[in-house]
C-alpha cells in the first residue's frame, strides 16, 4: 500500500470529523454551559438514570480516571449525584438531580439543532452511524470473532 495522505486516510477523516462534530457542538452547549463529553454522560443518564460508574462508563466509552472527574463537575453544578454504595464502597451510583432530569427538555433542541448542521436526512444519518458503529466494532474486534 502506498503512503497516503491524511486527508485519504479513514482514520484522519474519522478523527478530523469527531473535532468538527464536537466544535459544532460547543456554542449549541454554551448556553446549557456543558462540555461536549458532560453532554454525553447525561445522554446516557437520561437514558438510563441511577447506574454504577463502571456501567456508566462502559456506555459512554471512557475510563474512569476521565469519567470521575467529569462526573464531579456535574455534581458541582447540581446536575447528578454520587452515592457510595453501602454493601460495597468501591461501587459508586451516579443518578441524576432533579436539575439534572430538567435539563433533558433544553439539550434535546441541542440534537435536533446539531442534527440539522449535518444535512443529512434521518435515513442517512442512520446508514451513517450504523456503519461507523460496525467499524468500531470490526477495530475492537467483536466478540463473535473471537471463538
Amino acid at each position: 500500500m502506498e503512503n497516503l495522505s491524511p486527508q485519504e486516510m479513514i482514520c484522519f477523516a474519522l478523527y478530523s470529523s469527531a473535532q468538527a462534530m464536537q466544535q459544532a457542538y460547543k456554542p449549541l452547549l454554551a448556553p446549557l454551559k456543558l462540555t461536549y463529553p458532560q453532554y454525553i454522560v447525561l445522554m446516557a443518564l437520561w437514558s438510563q438514570d441511577d447506574v454504577t460508574v463502571g456501567q456508566l462508563g462502559r456506555q459512554v466509552m471512557l475510563e474512569t480516571n476521565t469519567l470521575t472527574p467529569l462526573l464531579k463537575r456535574l455534581e458541582s453544578k447540581g446536575l447528578v449525584t454520587r452515592q457510595r454504595s453501602a454493601t460495597d464502597e468501591r461501587v459508586v451510583r451516579i443518578c441524576l438531580t432533579q436539575a439534572g432530569r430538567e435539563m433533558q427538555a433544553a439539550a434535546k433542541q441541542v440534537a435536533q439543532c446539531f442534527f440539522a448542521q449535518t444535512d443529512l436526512d434521518q435515513d442517512q444519518a442512520t446508514q451513517l452511524r450504523d456503519q461507523i458503529v460496525r467499524l468500531r466494532e470490526n477495530l475492537r474486534g467483536s466478540p463473535k470473532d473471537q471463538s
